[in-house]
């Protein structure tokens, strides 16, 4: 396995200094000449996610001339018209690579760490990026294990080609990690650190598409898991991940029917509904609305907690949004040590 050098440091302070800086930058610049690229994207509807999309961003600030390849996987039309989406969405995405396969519609780990591998053996990327959802936490280390290197994962901001900042301790610190391992160094970030480009694309300026060769996709592959289903509640509200308002309500509401006037103030604002795990844990709301450590990631621009006091677990997933809104009857409740959040100290019953 591939070594890593990691030294957890408090936010704002330096890397490193001396004679290590120095040698490190020459690394840096060579690496930068160097470096090529493949994103691991997913798409939904003919389109690539924001996540993904994110991910780019993150390739992008590896190297200014870095050359990106994008791989999708799948089947259908919906494929082809994300491919598509996907040579036009960076200018300096050089190359889409798509995978059409049944083995590969649902994000089962074992065939898309096979062709990942398959992939990165026949292209010599230096970096392979994926974004920090559940299917990137699930196939990257699997992936990682039979390229024999060690990911990064949970990556919020790149230094150098080869050192990156990463959370620790909930969130509570931050870590800078010099990768020093062989090619590939591959690395989960956190969409909400890397925001996708917003520069506009020449209509000539579109990334060839090629198909990707799958005779090494066998039986013994595919027959580690099955897919069974997914289960998702139709909602017209904004996804939770990417929203740009987030109402959260936790274990201080009490019951379901009282989240439900949640909702009815998240469509009111046209925001998504989140939820805290002791929340979730209460069986208030599906586990798919939970926000935290072991939820989802947030950095809405307004983010409205109600009746959430704040634990670790729940502040590592949204204390990078821009406003936090904290409505609670305990005033030293800890969500309200986060700075700039708005202090309202509330003694109201959610039954009346």
């Amino acid at each position: 396995m591939a070594a890593m050098v990691a030294g957890a440091l408090r936010r704002g302070s330096g890397y490193a200094c001396g004679g290590f800086r120095c040698s490190s930058r020459l690394l840096a610049q060579s690496l930068r000449r160097f470096a090529s690229t493949l994103v691991v994207a997913e798409h939904e509807g003919g389109f690539v996610k924001p996540s993904s999309l994110s991910a780019l961003a993150a390739a992008e600030a590896i190297a200014e001339e870095n050359k990106i390849s994008v791989l999708l996987g799948g089947s259908g039309p919906s494929l082809h018209k994300a491919a598509d989406h996907a040579a036009s969405s960076h200018p300096l995405v050089s190359e889409v690579l798509i995978a059409d396969s049944e083995a590969l519609a649902h994000p089962l780990a074992e065939p898309w760490a096979e062709l990942l591998h398959s992939v990165q053996q026949k292209g010599g990327y230096s970096h392979v990026i994926a974004s920090s959802t559940s299917f990137g936490k699930n196939m990257l280390p699997r992936a990682a294990a039979l390229l024999d290197v060690s990911p990064v994962t949970d990556v919020t901001a790149i230094k150098e080609p080869r050192v990156f900042v990463r959370p620790i301790y909930a969130g509570n610190a931050l870590c800078t990690v010099k990768y020093t391992g062989e090619d590939p160094c591959m690395m989960s970030i956190r969409s909400t650190s890397f925001s996708p480009t917003a520069e506009a694309m020449s209509e000539t300026k579109v990334a060839p598409i090629t198909q990707v060769d799958l005779s090494f996709l066998s039986e013994g592959t595919t027959g580690k898991s099955t897919w069974v289903n997914l289960t998702s509640q139709d909602t017209e509200r904004p996804d939770l991940a990417n929203a740009r308002v987030v109402v959260t309500g936790g274990r201080g509401l009490k019951s379901a029917e009282n989240f439900k006037l949640l909702e009815q103030l998240a469509e009111k604002l046209g925001a998504a509904v989140g939820a805290t795990r002791a929340a979730v844990d209460a069986g208030y709301v599906p586990n798919d609305l939970q926000v935290g450590q072991t939820g989802k990631i947030v950095a809405p621009e307004l983010y409205m907690a109600f009746a959430v006091s704040g634990a670790i677990q729940h502040l590592a997933g949204m204390r990078d949004s821009k406003v936090i809104v904290a409505v609670n009857k305990d005033a030293d409740a800890p969500i309200f040590q986060i700075m700039g959040s708005l202090r309202i100290y509330s003694r109201f019953s959610m039954n009346c």
